[in-house]
């Protein structure tokens, strides 16, 4: 476990004080919000998805290490599987029954504070415009968890490498909006219903929403925010 965390902490530092330069240089065109991520605790980091490069960026200018939820074709692909070890990347295989092991896994990575990268689509949107339909798997942890949720907005990802496509683009189109942490304490602790949950995260859609300027159109409460 020791050098499991050693080789990951390697692999973070690399990427931001060697790969960030250069991420950084041939895609980032503005950030905005650093400030709403917090020096410590744990906290979920949620955003629409619109590329490979996503996450890659993200963690580039992060200014604390981050761990996504990774789908498990990442590591059928002995390049991408490579980095996601490398990277301590959580491994989601959508298609199990049982999520026990995913969720032991969570567990553990928000009980020492660490940040958790989630994208409430679950998959890349095939829209420039447009997301997902989003899991409540984003207001589940969070409040299970009892952490809150730190919206983000990307714009630009789609022109860099959109799904279905394996041309990457070099155009320095990409922007990360970081919105403030959305507090969901009056949940913790509570017996919660789908409709409940389905409503929390309605609202973390609805900050990503305004943050990324892509629409969001599977809103069933009509007090959102």
């Amino acid at each position: 476990m020791k050098s499991h965390q050693k080789r990951t902490a390697i692999s973070h530092y690399v990427l931001k004080n060697l790969a960030r330069p250069l991420i950084k240089a041939l895609w980032v065109k503005k950030v905005t919000g650093l400030q709403n991520i917090p020096k410590k605790g744990a906290f979920i980091i949620a955003m629409n998805h619109q590329s490979f490069f996503d996450f890659l960026i993200f963690t580039a200018i992060a200014p604390r290490n981050i761990h996504f939820l990774a789908a498990e074709k990442f590591y059928q692909n002995k390049y991408w599987k490579a980095l996601m070890v490398l990277t301590g990347q959580i491994k989601v295989d959508r298609h199990a029954k049982d999520k026990t092991e995913l969720h032991g896994h969570v567990k553990c990575h928000l009980g020492k504070g660490l940040l958790l990268g989630i994208f409430p689509e679950g998959t890349r949107s095939p829209y420039k415009d447009e997301m997902l339909e989003a899991f409540n798997g984003v207001s589940k942890y969070a409040i299970e968890h009892k952490v809150s949720i730190i919206p983000v907005g990307l714009k630009g990802m789609y022109d860099i490498l959109p799904k279905d496509s394996k041309k990457i683009s070099f155009k320095k189109t990409s922007e990360v909006h970081i919105g403030a942490p959305i507090d969901v304490s009056e949940y913790w602790g509570k017996q919660i219903d789908d409709d409940t949950y389905s409503f929390v995260t309605e609202k973390v859609m609805k900050r990503i929403e305004h943050l990324s300027g892509k629409k969001y159109n599977f809103y069933k409460h009509e007090h959102a925010e």
